[in-house]
């Protein structure tokens, strides 16, 4: 279960919610039998706090959105995509410590 400002997208929100969006979004590709995903999330979850107002963070299900898990390339998860005026502007594949995805984000900023 994610945090409460971490946002839940789908293929219907994914224009509104990353394309239009003129804060930088970080997002992870998840799914719920992924182990390594389930043990990423309070990762996600502490991003979502630490950059609240700054950043969007989102969680998007892979097997929920298999159009756009397969428009970005995404052959293994977790995988987090970091979006900038609706641009991918980073990749950052597997499990990494909350301070990479940090400095990751920053360069955004």
């Amino acid at each position: 279960m994610a945090a409460a400002n971490v946002l839940n997208l789908t293929e219907a929100n994914w224009a509104t919610e990353v394309d239009a969006c003129t804060i930088p979004v970080l997002v992870d590709f998840w799914a719920p039998w992924c182990g390594p995903c389930r043990r990423l999330a309070p990762t996600i979850d502490a991003l979502a706090t630490k950059y609240e107002g700054r950043v969007k963070v989102a969680k998007l299900n892979t097997d929920e959105a298999q159009g756009l898990s397969g428009s970005f390339n995404i052959s293994g998860i977790p995988c987090v995509l970091l979006f900038k005026n609706g641009v991918e502007s980073g990749r950052l594949v597997g499990m990494l410590s909350e301070g990479e995805y940090s400095k990751a984000l920053d360069r955004l900023l």
